[in-house]
């Protein structure tokens, strides 16, 4: 049992959590007829070979996927395809494009801060963890300021119903939640298309205008390609970010020795970030499909099979990592996967693991003392692909 599955009602189905192995790493789920996948060097082997295991999975979903809100979607795309409209998204995150942003993060953490100042209890996850990546991506796509609050509630909205469960989900509830996606999807992607259009006929510097501009194979992205691309990069530099702050301040307030170690050695900022990845993975899985026949894990999984890569039960196998279930911000090596691996790498992880650090050394700055409130315990997202506090009520001093 971890601290975290004693102090907070962890989702049963998230078992790693609670110290609980799988009794293998490969298994078949008779009722959504799909094989999960848990261990590490399974899970390892799926991401890194997209020849065997595709990412193309569309057709293996009992729904019809809009066209139009999957023109361009790099996230089910294999080389050489994404290769080339990723290095597109790749540009908005390159090490100098990041780099620059430090200072500007800084100042959009002290100014949302200075909003709760005087404040002794506030919603963690309201006052800072959701608003400061929303910003940072909105300025990099040139959106507008006044835009922020409708943005803020439309991708939350969105993070909340964009479960790929409820695609394998046949039930009314399933249903809903994908009619209720569908229509959060086409007003992002509308709106996304309309600054898309406008940056044709009025370019400005920023993200949407370099998409606009771009070329592939000798042609340029349609609006809708590049409404697509936004979606992707507003999902990808942000969502990420929010779990993986409010998770790094749970894991903290959870084991106190760890807190007070890292608040004396600020050096130990960047691996306790990387230790709340692998502890708490913000986003516990992503999909697959076999493209032949394979054996792996110990079992024949034949052609044209979902297979679903818990990255965060890998993450926990001990097989990999010595003491699994500790949290140890000194963990060194820490190669977790819980930004995936290989061609489909997020590629917002390098803005996540600046704005955790950034934002992680205002926050030790600011307060002497951050607990949860054991009169009000955090609430997690209520989606099964997603480990992160929804509501994180916080008693700073």
């Amino acid at each position: 049992m971890t601290a975290l599955d004693e102090r907070w009602n962890i989702r049963p189905e998230h078992f790693w959590l609670r110290g609980i192995r799988p009794e293998q790493p490969v298994d078949f789920d008779e009722k959504h007829a799909m094989w999960n996948v848990y261990g590490y060097a399974e899970a390892s082997e799926i991401l890194g070979d997209p020849a065997t295991y595709t990412s193309d999975t569309a057709h293996l979903f009992p729904v019809d996927i809009d066209p139009a809100l999957s023109e361009g979607d790099v996230t089910h795309l294999d080389p050489p395809e994404h290769t080339k409209l990723r290095a597109l998204i790749s540009s908005a995150f390159t090490p100098k494009v990041v780099g620059d942003l430090e200072p500007r993060i800084r100042e959009i953490t002290e100014e949302l801060l200075d909003e709760v100042a005087g404040a002794d209890r506030f919603d963690f996850v309201e006052a800072l963890a959701f608003p400061l990546p929303v910003i940072v991506i909105a300025e990099l796509l040139g959106l507008p300021r006044s835009d922020r609050e409708m943005l803020k509630q439309l991708t939350y909205q969105i993070t909340e119903n964009k479960s790929p469960f409820d695609l394998i989900d046949n039930s009314e509830v399933g249903d809903g939640n994908l009619r209720t996606l569908d229509d959060q999807m086409r007003q992002l992607h509308g709106y996304l298309h309309e600054h898309a259009s406008e940056r044709r006929r009025a370019p400005r510097e920023d993200l949407l205008t370099r998409l606009v501009q771009a070329e592939v194979d000798g042609r340029r992205l349609t609006d809708g390609e590049v409404a697509n691309f936004g979606t992707i990069v507003m999902f990808a530099g942000h969502i990420t970010t929010t779990m993986l702050l409010g998770s790094t301040v749970l894991c903290l307030d959870a084991y106190p020795e760890h807190a007070a170690r890292v608040r004396a050695d600020r050096t130990l900022v960047p691996s306790t970030i990387e230790e709340s990845l692998r502890f708490l993975s913000p986003f516990p899985a992503t999909s697959r499909a076999t493209t032949t026949e394979v054996n792996i894990g110990g079992q024949v999984v034949p052609a044209d099979q979902m297979l679903v890569v818990w990255l965060a039960a890998a993450n926990r196998d001990g097989r990999q990592f010595a003491d699994a279930d500790v949290f140890d911000p000194t963990r060194d090596p820490n190669p977790h996967i819980a930004f995936s691996r290989g061609n489909h790498y997020c590629v917002g992880a390098p803005l996540a693991r600046l704005e955790g650090r950034v934002a992680l050394n205002v926050l030790l700055d600011r307060y002497s003392a951050m607990h949860t409130d054991p009169d009000s315990p955090p609430v997690f997202f209520p989606s099964m692909d997603l480990a992160g506090a929804r509501i994180l009520p916080l008693r700073v001093a």
